[in-house]
């Protein structure tokens, strides 16, 4: 039995500097409202402050001298409290995902965070250590790993090799890293060049208070049209380097890699974060493109898992294994780290004689729309100019309607479900028969009268995830609920 640990001192400091930097912020908001004044208010208001103050830095103390954790061979036992003390015990075999992240801070003294997410919810859900030193943190990874293993190779799931090799996940295997041209791609692709914009607006206007460059410019503008032009290339040339500077400190240190067992993602040049997915746990596979992504070749791979891999703040990010994969190379990777997973090039289309169903779905709304704001006098600017307006975003609908009926797909193996759709944005979702807890067949009076039927399809994650598509053909759909059925031979 091991004794029982305080955890790291160093997260006293981390925690007293977020609470400087709440305090920062709270003065300069302060600062507006006359916090400096010497009003009765306002000396009330400081008292308040500072004594706030110290006792959150007086209770950050405290709870480094009362929260403490122990590691046994096969749980957790976390304690905390001051006067009213709680023991949380988690056992290794709930853990689903492993989690680090180095934040500046973190890496100047040499240390990380490492969090453990958990298939449980509510409040025990996850495990964080916001400090601890980098060796600790392998030792907990490697004996949550070593029990999980231990425990499957006895039930017999595991096969020899993974059994002896139980320390393989050292030896990854590496399925890309982004080059040059993938992180100028990528800049392009995110727009963060656009994000300078607002920055140099605010530059501008700062400056102006002094120098009047609204001024300076106008009499540069009639000058020259020369220095002009030299303005704009300038801009454009700062926009361009700010944006591939701004993608490659997220994305320049990107790295997915994986063992027998987990998915390893790392990226971060200052902030470094790395996440391990437990490859039994994904549930289906999401290929995702946008119009700029379709032009530059490119697609985004998301992973739907059993369990929450972190906060809703990150959520995307984590389950996503890199935004900016050349198609090809996406499908190469999802075929490298889950061979068990297969992606189809090869997808049936929406019969073309039902083309006109898609095209008048949901176009009766926009028509009641467009009546009731005649029929009320409710203009834009003018009359004339709301049938402009109505006519462009009815030829817009239009366009999108036919784009998405060209772009549903659906096709269905011994093992396999996959379907795309999607208008500006095409997704194309994969998932295993064993891996889908429902299936639901649904026809509209409309899709009943020509044969046609929509597929819901729903996998277990944090929350459900729902996939579907519409409009398919009812032979299909019925294909599809007999290919379900079969999943109850499979667990027999």
């Amino acid at each position: 039995m091991r004794k029982i640990k305080r955890y790291h001192p160093l997260i006293m400091l981390f925690d007293i500097s977020q609470l400087i930097k709440n305090a920062i912020f709270l003065v300069i908001s302060l600062s507006m409202l006359k916090f400096a004044s010497q009003s009765s208010y306002s000396i009330i208001g400081k008292a308040l402050f500072f004594s706030i103050f110290a006792m959150s830095a007086i209770s950050i103390i405290l709870k480094w001298f009362t929260h403490k954790y122990k590691i046994d061979d096969a749980c957790f036992h976390i304690y905390n409290g001051f006067l009213s003390k709680t023991v949380q015990t988690i056992p290794f075999t709930k853990i689903q995902n492993i989690n680090r992240h180095a934040s500046l801070l973190h890496r100047i003294f040499n240390v990380t965070s490492i969090s453990f997410e958990t298939s449980m919810t509510g409040e025990g859900s996850s495990i964080k250590f916001e400090v601890i030193s980098k060796s600790e943190a392998d030792r907990m990874e490697a004996l949550v790993r070593d029990q999980l293993i231990t425990i499957k190779s006895q039930q017999g799931i595991l096969s020899e090799v993974n059994v002896l090799g139980k320390m393989n996940h050292q030896n990854r295997t590496i399925h890309f890293k982004p080059q040059k041209k993938d992180i100028i791609k990528a800049s392009l692709t995110s727009l963060s060049f656009l994000a300078c914009i607002p920055l140099l607006g605010s530059f501008f206007l700062k400056i102006n208070e002094f120098l009047d460059l609204e001024k300076i410019i106008t009499e540069i503008a009639r000058g020259s049209i020369g220095a002009v032009i030299l303005i704009i290339v300038f801009t454009i040339l700062f926009s361009a380097i700010f944006g591939i500077v701004t993608t490659y400190l997220k994305y320049g240190n990107y790295k997915i890699s994986s063992d027998d067992r987990y998915i390893h993602i790392t990226k971060g040049i200052v902030e470094q974060t790395a996440y391990s997915i437990s490859k039994e746990k994904v549930q289906a596979i999401e290929v995702k493109q946008t119009i700029m992504k379709r032009l530059l070749g490119l697609a985004e791979v998301k992973l739907t898992c059993v369990a929450d891999l972190s906060s809703e703040e990150n959520k995307h990010e984590i389950h996503s294994l890199y935004p900016y994969l050349p198609v090809q190379r996406a499908y190469e990777i999802v075929s490298e780290m889950l061979p068990s997973y297969e992606v189809s090039q090869k997808m049936s289309c929406l019969p073309k004689r039902f083309f006109w169903v898609r095209l008048i779905g949901q176009s009766w709304l926009w028509i009641i729309a467009i009546f009731l704001l005649y029929y009320n006098k409710i203009s834009f600017y003018k009359i004339e100019n709301l049938w402009v307006l109505s006519v462009i975003l009815f030829i817009f609908f239009i366009l999108l309607r036919i784009q998405g009926f060209f772009q549903t797909r659906f096709a269905l193996n011994s093992h396999f479900i996959q379907f795309k759709k999607g208008y500006l944005t095409t997704s194309l979702f994969v998932s295993k028969r064993e891996k889908i807890i429902e299936v639901s067949i649904s026809q509209s009076f409309i899709q009943r009268r020509l044969g046609l039927a929509s597929i819901t399809t729903s996998n277990r994650a944090k929350p459900i995830h729902f996939a579907g598509v519409d409009d398919v053909p009812a032979e299909f759909a019925s294909s599809v609920y007999h290919w379900y059925l079969k999943r109850q031979k499979e667990f027999n």
